[in-house]
C-alpha cells in the first residue's frame, strides 16, 4: 500500500502549512476549524485519512486555543484511522517553566507533552526547543530542528576579523557556538545575566571583547524585547560598531515593538514559525521561511529516511 501525505493545521499556522505544501507538492486535506455559538472549538477533517501518514501543523503559542487547535486535530485524525499522526509544532509554546526551580509551580513543558502525547500522536517535529531536555519529557521520537541553516542562507560567511556572535546568555551559548561555527567560525562572546523577575533582565559581566565589532546576537525567542533592549545598549557602550538579532521565534509581545524600534539594532531576523501581523512587527525585522526546512524533514520521516542530515 502505498500511503500518502495528509497535511492539517490549526488555524495560526495554515500559511505556513500551505507554504510546506507548495514546497512538497501537497495540497493541504481539507478540513474546517469553526466555532461553536459559545466560543467552543468545532474541528472537522472533510476527507479520508484512513491508512495515511497524517502531519499536522501547528505552534503553540498562546492564547491557548492554538494548543486546543493542535489536540482536536490529533484526536479526530487518530479517531479517523491515520496510520500516523506526527505533530509539526514549529514554536513549542509553554517550554519557559520546564523544571521545578521555584516552590509551587508547575512544569507546564512536561504537561503539554504529556496531553499532546495522550491525545493520540506518534511523532513530534519541532524547531529550536527553548530546553533540550523537553525531548525527554516525550515517550514518542521526537525531531528538534535548529533554524541555524536558514540563518546561513541569509548571512553568508562573514569575516571573523569583523563580525563577532554573542550569547545573550550563558544557557545559549550552545546555540550561538552553533551559529559561529556555520557562519565562518566567528569568535564568540557571552552576556552573563540574571532575572529578577519573568521578562526582566539585568547585565552583570560580558565575556569576550566586543569593542570595534559587528555583533550578531543569537536566541530562540524575542518576547517583550526587554533583554534584548538592554543587551543591545550594554554591547554599544563598550564599543561596538553595530548589533545585529537573529532569533527563531518573533513574539513580540507587550510593546515589544516600540522598544526594540529604539533600541539601536540595526537589524532582527527571525523565521515564521509563529505568525506577526504587522502591527507588531519592529520596522528593523526580516523574516526568513521556515517551511524549506521543515519540508525536508516532512519527506524524510514520510520516506523512512534519517531526518539527522538536517542537523547538520
Amino acid at each position: 500500500m502505498s500511503r500518502q501525505i495528509k497535511l492539517l493545521s490549526g488555524t495560526q499556522s495554515r500559511p505556513l502549512m500551505e507554504e510546506i505544501g507548495r514546497y512538497i507538492g501537497v495540497p493541504p486535506a481539507q478540513h474546517e476549524i469553526s466555532r461553536f455559538a459559545d466560543g467552543e472549538i468545532r474541528v472537522q477533517i472533510l476527507e479520508n485519512l484512513r491508512g495515511e501518514d497524517v502531519f499536522i501543523v501547528q505552534s503553540t503559542q498562546p492564547p491557548a486555543d492554538n494548543l486546543m487547535e493542535l489536540l482536536l486535530l490529533i484526536d479526530a485524525a487518530r479517531r479517523a484511522s491515520a496510520w500516523r499522526i506526527t505533530a509539526v509544532i514549529p514554536y513549542f509554546g509553554y517550554a519557559r517553566q520546564d523544571r521545578k526551580d521555584q516552590p509551587r509551580v508547575p512544569i507546564s513543558a512536561k504537561l503539554v507533552a504529556n496531553l499532546i502525547e495522550r491525545a493520540g500522536v506518534d511523532r513530534v517535529l519541532t524547531v529550536d526547543l527553548h530546553s533540550e531536555q523537553i525531548q525527554g519529557f516525550f515517550d514518542i521520537p521526537v525531531d528538534n530542528l535548529f533554524a541555524t541553516p536558514v540563518f546561513k542562507d541569509y548571512f553568508g560567511t562573514l569575516n571573523p576579523e569583523e563580525y563577532m556572535v554573542v550569547s545573550p546568555d550563558v544557557g545559549g551559548t550552545k546555540r550561538a557556538w552553533a551559529v559561529a561555527k556555520k557562519l565562518g567560525n566567528l569568535p564568540l562572546a557571552v552576556i552573563d545575566k540574571r532575572r529578577p523577575a519573568p521578562n526582566q533582565a539585568k547585565v552583570l559581566y560580558l565575556i569576550g571583547e566586543v569593542k570595534n565589532k559587528r555583533l550578531l546576537i543569537v536566541d530562540d525567542i524575542i518576547d517583550t524585547g526587554s533583554t534584548l533592549s538592554e543587551a543591545v545598549s550594554y554591547l554599544l557602550d563598550r564599543g561596538a560598531l553595530e548589533v545585529t538579532a537573529a532569533a527563531t521565534h518573533g513574539l513580540f509581545s507587550n510593546g515589544a515593538k516600540n522598544r526594540l524600534d529604539q533600541s539601536g539594532l540595526k537589524e532582527i531576523v527571525i523565521t515564521n514559525t509563529v505568525p506577526l501581523p504587522e502591527e507588531r512587527k519592529p520596522e528593523q525585522t526580516t523574516v526568513l521561511t521556515i517551511a524549506p526546512l521543515l519540508g525536508e524533514a516532512l519527506i524524510r520521516i514520510h520516506e523512512e529516511r534519517s531526518v539527522s542530515r538536517l542537523f547538520i
